[in-house]
């Protein structure tokens, strides 16, 4: 992948932050539910992994199985939740996640997330994270990332205009959210970087955060 080395310097007046692949890889425990739905519906569950990171379920399964019911997605998706809410083997914070949570106290963020509350209170809990003040949500919007509505939500939420807002994402999903919002978008990590966002990060231990005068927020990227 393609890093920077000389650190990109930006500012904002809010970050809003993807979670998983962002914050937490639960990478593995996602492979583990979806191979489970893919062997059921007869798919191949490594093209299904080019699909799901970054959306709610049932936009997933809308997109993998076009002529089924939304109905069964939906209800496909609610199982699905609990069962990843129950599976937390394996899920560990993003290197310097902790450090760039505890960096961002008394500045405003969010977390805007495709899971739902329980499940991002499970798995930030299981990465030893605690959750912003501002979260959204599956609950919170009714259109799935790669629809910008949780990130528009998520500036609102803080009062921010969304072009004074940096989002934090992982997935082709998540980068085009934020770009459809007209907001800049760090990518972090391997994945990010096969979609282009302003700037790619291996991980956040080369992420910097300073607080600016007049409530700004300065990035060193890289």
């Amino acid at each position: 992948m393609t890093v920077t080395t000389v650190p990109t310097v930006l500012t904002a007046r809010a970050l809003l932050l993807d979670m998983d692949g962002t914050l937490v890889n639960s990478d593995a425990a996602v492979e583990r539910i979806w191979r489970r739905w893919a062997e059921r519906h007869g798919l191949d569950a490594v093209e299904i992994m080019k699909v799901v990171h970054g959306r709610q379920g049932y936009a997933s399964m809308a997109l993998l199985l076009p002529d089924r019911p939304m109905e069964q997605n939906l209800a496909d998706n609610a199982r699905m939740l609990a069962e990843e809410t129950a599976d937390l083997d394996g899920v560990v914070p993003i290197p310097g996640a902790p450090e760039f949570l505890a960096s961002l106290q008394g500045l405003p963020h969010a977390l805007v997330t495709s899971a739902d509350l329980a499940l991002a209170t499970a798995r930030m809990g299981a990465a030893g994270l605690s959750l912003p003040d501002v979260c959204v949500t599956a609950e919170s919007v009714g259109a799935s990332k790669p629809d910008p509505e949780g990130f528009l939500k998520g500036a609102a939420e803080l009062g921010v205009d969304p072009v004074d807002c940096i989002v934090f994402e992982d997935s082709a999903a998540g980068i085009q959210a934020g770009r459809s919002a007209g907001m800049r978008v760090v990518g972090v990590g391997a994945r990010a970087d096969l979609h282009e966002p302003d700037v790619v990060v291996r991980d956040l231990t080369r992420v910097r955060v300073e607080a600016v005068s007049g409530g700004g927020i300065r990035l060193y990227v890289g």
